[in-house]
């Protein structure tokens, strides 16, 4: 740890203190199982959950691009300021325009009658988007390849099947909670993609 005076009084600027560098250091570069340290100790317990409210590691206890932001701070040259790296406004509005506003839809020439609205409570959404962005796993074309794919995964099985298979989707908000967002991730790493004249996959009904 390369820590200087200022570098020191720029981390208390920014309401961290030593522990908490110490702490992230060991997770950055020692890849330290933490929670395994923390198991018995009330005090290194209630550091491990400050990390965590302040968006610094995630639960699986990975360091956040906050995190990682903080780290690389400490070699950075004396008088530099700790750079927090924020989602784009931009990233979320995209991802939100392309979450189906209801579960009504028009696909191949063929009209589905929902019953409900799919975008739902904006401003949470927005809030745990960005905490999804900040935790560095995923990147917004990511997510927003992840919701066309299974958007255009049901559609194409409601065509196939004779059911609107969109009432199966989830509204925003509880798709981003319960991440069903990942196992598409995994599907186009695997070389899916949303496209219509692609063959329907089987159908994830989350």
């Amino acid at each position: 740890m390369n820590l200087t005076f200022s570098h020191f009084e720029e981390i208390i600027k920014k309401g961290y203190n030593l522990d908490i560098v110490f702490m992230l250091t060991l997770i950055d570069e020692q890849e330290c199982d933490i929670k395994e340290l923390c198991y018995e100790n009330p005090k290194l317990s209630l550091l491990y959950q400050t990390l965590i409210r302040k968006g610094l590691i995630t639960e699986e206890c990975k360091l956040t691009l906050e995190g990682k932001s903080l780290t690389d701070f400490l070699s950075t040259p004396i008088d530099t300021k700790i750079s927090r790296k924020k989602p784009s406004s931009d990233d979320f509005e995209l991802w939100w325009k392309a979450y189906p506003g209801t579960d009504t839809f028009t696909h191949h020439g063929k009209t589905f009658k929902g019953t409900r609205a799919m975008r739902v409570k904006k401003d949470e959404c927005k809030i745990k988007f960005n905490k999804i962005l900040g935790e560095g796993e995923y990147t917004a074309h990511d997510l927003i390849q992840a919701l066309e794919l299974e958007v255009n995964q049901k559609k194409e099985n409601s065509v196939k099947s004779g059911s609107n298979r969109m009432t199966f989707m989830q509204n925003s908000l509880t798709y981003l909670n319960q991440r069903t967002f990942e196992v598409f991730i995994e599907l186009i790493r695997e070389g899916h993609v949303a496209e219509e004249s692609q063959a329907p996959i089987k159908d994830v009904d989350i």
